[in-house]
């Protein structure tokens, strides 16, 4: 049933003092649980609850078991993934590292479940809901949650159109929760799209890639879940701003310059009102465009996509520049020093939070924002994702990793590269895994043929939390950019697979043993 707009505000309400901090901080402090706070109520999800409650109660060591027989009983990987999601967003409401990033797992894991022979289809998603159940209980389960109902408090009328906007980025610039909630649960009782519409203000105010990843998965998981569940997941990102304004207060940093920058170019190529052009980029004009933002600065890069976009060039054909500056930044990437290096991500590995895996998914966000949203941020995002992605260039190699004079050097005959890329990956050799990868496409092979190859270690290997959003990332930009240039995609996710390899995923054995199959 629909609901007017003064029911849906009477029924979401105040967080106290432990949902403004975040779980993870509360914890540390040894603050009461959020639950034993006079008034607060927590979210329920209907029919969902039951699978919720059992995602965040359930001790880790058994919860693949209890997914399991949830599914042989008729429960579907799409119920048990948004279940998952509704588990983790009310847990850590977009606060906590690990959280958010298991959260933006879940989606990229179902797409991965679609193309998985029957059998194994179940096997990424018990992976990451294995990763959700073990964050949530070391947080403290539900007794920490983040998320609860809102109190509707008093404020002037939401203003319409742009405007609503506008206020909300107002609102996440003050630092303060419940003034930010309050913007937002006004604007979340309209249509979900004009709601992701209208936080599309605050995403662009700073350049970070979990804020804008977190927002475009959030935006996917509603698109999963349905409009009823927009305003919880989409929160997570109204109060992952607020975090970060409350750290730019605490540190005495300055916010980005592109909060000055976008509003000039909007305004002096006169974007406002404007509709997109449908105009492809040449190679050339691609090319060129693409350079300027790899090797361009962070303005340099946002006043040349800005100008693309006023002569009419396609909204494709600016994110496919995009894209190709973020894969370039992956296969100049020199590795990681011993200094950044960890335990699973070792000297030389470009894996996990990595300058070139962080572009990649970012372009990827802000490409995808970009395709549901209104004409205003659709400039608005690729301008904000130029910039982002330029910059970045001064720790790359002088020259692309030399894949192709590799490739010169290589036996065999094409059938056997499928092979020959198995062994490389699982020696960890970056050079000869991007060389083979190159050598297979070159020689004709099928690019889905060997996608299927790398998606059994994006399965099995645990990635340092991004295995499942970079293969789905890349997945996606292979399909989007002209066949003259995708392959580069896949050399970039075969360098990827080859550096996180050797680290196996928290629970997978026991999952492949509940679902009976091979070791």
């Amino acid at each position: 049933m629909k609901r007017d707009r003064r029911e849906f505000l009477a029924g979401i309400g105040s967080g106290m003092f432990i949902a403004s901090v975040g779980s993870t901080l509360a914890i540390d402090l040894g603050l009461a649980p959020a639950h034993a706070a006079e008034g607060v109520v927590a979210l329920n999800f209907g029919e969902l609850e039951p699978l919720v409650c059992l995602m965040q109660d359930t001790p880790v060591h058994s919860i693949q078991r209890k997914l399991v027989e949830q599914l042989n009983s008729g429960t579907s990987l799409q119920q048990l993934v948004i279940a998952g999601a509704l588990a983790n967003a009310r847990t850590f409401g977009g606060q906590d590292y690990n959280g958010y990033h298991t959260f933006m797992a879940l989606a990229p894991a179902l797409e991965m479940s679609k193309q998985l022979p029957d059998a194994e289809r179940p096997l990424p998603i018990l992976k990451v809901l294995y990763r959700n159940t073990n964050r949530i209980q070391e947080c403290g389960g539900r007794s920490s949650e983040v998320l609860q109902e809102l109190h509707h408090a008093s404020h002037p009328a939401l203003p319409s159109g742009e405007e609503a906007g506008k206020r909300l980025q107002a609102a996440t610039r003050t630092a303060e929760f419940d003034t930010a909630e309050q913007v937002f649960a006004d604007i979340a009782a309209g249509p979900a799209n004009e709601a992701f519409n209208h936080l599309q203000f605050a995403i662009q105010d700073e350049v970070d890639v979990h804020r804008i990843v977190l927002a475009w998965r959030a935006w996917k998981m509603t698109e999963l879940a349905g409009e009823s569940y927009a305003h919880t997941l989409l929160r997570q990102s109204v109060r992952y701003c607020v975090d970060t304004e409350r750290s730019l207060h605490a540190t005495k940093r300055n916010p980005s310059d592109i909060r000055k920058l976008l509003p000039i170019l909007l305004n002096d190529l006169g974007l406002f009102g404007l509709k997109p052009g449908l105009r492809t980029a040449s190679d050339a004009e691609l090319a060129d465009l693409s350079q300027v933002v790899f090797n361009g600065s962070r303005e340099q890069a946002a006043r040349a996509v800005a100008d693309a976009l006023k002569d009419g060039m396609s909204i494709e054909s600016v994110g496919e520049a995009l894209s190709l500056a973020a894969n370039h930044l992956l296969l100049f990437d020199p590795g990681r020093t011993e200094e950044q290096a960890s335990q699973d991500k070792p000297t030389g590995s470009v894996h996990g939070a990595s300058v070139g895996v962080h572009a990649c998914d970012s372009a990827n966000a802000w490409r995808n924002i970009a395709r549901v949203s209104n004409y205003r941020n659709q400039f608005a995002s690729l301008i904000v994702g130029a910039y982002h992605t330029a910059g970045q260039r001064r720790e790359s190699l002088s020259e692309e990793l030399p894949y192709r004079e590799h490739a010169q050097s290589l036996l065999g005959d094409s059938p056997s590269r499928l092979e020959q890329l198995d062994e490389a990956i699982r020696s960890g050799d970056q050079l000869t895994a991007s060389a083979l990868t190159y050598s297979y496409v070159s020689e004709g092979g099928k690019p889905s043929e060997l996608m299927q190859k790398l998606l059994k270690f994006a399965v099995s290997e645990e990635g340092a939390l991004h295995a499942e959003k970079f293969y789905r990332t890349i997945q996606e930009e292979h399909r989007t950019t002209r066949p003259t240039l995708n392959w580069r995609h896949l050399v970039a996710l075969a360098r990827v697979t080859a550096s996180e390899y050797g680290f196996p995923a928290a629970g997978m054995s026991e999952a492949r043993e509940l679902l009976n199959l091979p070791g």
